[in-house]
């Protein structure tokens, strides 16, 4: 068996269809897990729904930012953007089992060795904490009144991790660091801060900001990390942590690795061509 990690797709469903038949993917014999990001602003979030939720067992989700917008928006918490493109699911015959299917999606994994999550994990976080406080929010995403939990889901604040935080503080925190990171603030001192605003690549950041994998006291430096959400960082290996949102939606490509074997010591890139469905974003 072949487990596949593929970057963040946003709704771009025809690049999806063509790396499943150019890596010939086999649902009887392969596994599947995307980064998150499923859906939203590419042109048909609907089509690549729907077809990662037939291939059934065989593929995985992560939960992204733009995932758990989709549900915020359903459940009437959120307004639409105006680049948003989520309306085809939100008017969907069967949009209840989608967003139901959505909503049961995990938000970090560990497969094979490697822990998995759409955006990053903070400095003070080891391999269990960062599971156990997913498992956290994930219970709360399965709940009966998720329209409650997602009112207190969103927000910048609190920006830096504490271990005593609780209920809404915490979960907050835990869904933006894995749904949102990209750099830490080091001129906060004590451990850092999440720096919301910064999407440039690492090179172009201000001064103190760092990316998140670079941090020197990360506690989950010795463990492989792969995940998505930064375009503008691109294809990029750094510091035992992969990025695969090769920027796809923006006219890039869409990425996808095999998981390597034990023993293996190189990586196998497949990428697939995209038309750009969005302009740059500009800085």
């Amino acid at each position: 068996m072949t487990t596949y990690l593929i970057g963040d797709l946003q709704g771009c469903d025809a690049a999806f269809a063509r790396m499943l038949d150019g890596i010939a993917f086999d649902p009887a014999r392969d596994r599947l897990i995307v980064l998150g990001d499923a859906v939203n602003r590419g042109p048909d979030s609907l089509a690549a729904l729907r077809r990662l939720m037939a291939l059934g067992d065989a593929a995985q989700c992560l939960l992204g930012n733009h995932d758990l917008h989709l549900l915020a928006v359903a459940h009437g918490v959120r307004k639409m953007h105006r680049s948003d493109t989520l309306q085809p699911i939100l008017q969907a015959t069967d949009r209840e089992a989608l967003l139901d299917w959505v909503r049961n999606r995990p938000l970090a994994l560990f497969e094979q060795g490697w822990l998995l999550v759409h955006a990053g994990v903070l400095p003070q976080w080891t391999v269990e904490k960062t599971l156990q406080l997913a498992a956290e929010v994930q219970e709360q995403l399965r709940s009966a009144d998720l329209p409650a939990f997602l009112q207190d889901l969103f927000g910048n604040e609190p920006d830096r991790w504490n271990d005593h935080l609780q209920g809404p503080e915490r979960w907050r925190i835990t869904v933006n660091a894995l749904t949102r990171l990209r750099f830490i603030d080091t001129n906060a001192g004590d451990g850092g801060r999440i720096d919301f605003h910064c999407k440039q690549e690492a090179g172009q950041a201000p001064q103190g900001l760092v990316p998140w994998f670079s941090v020197p006291s990360r506690q989950t430096q010795g463990v492989p990390i792969a995940f998505g959400h930064w375009s503008t960082l691109g294809l990029h290996w750094a510091h035992n942590a992969l990025c695969l949102d090769s920027g796809c939606l923006w006219g890039g490509s869409l990425s996808a690795v095999p998981l390597p074997r034990p023993g293996q010591r190189w990586l196998q890139i497949h990428s697939q061509p995209c038309p750009r469905q969005l302009e740059p974003m500009p800085f």
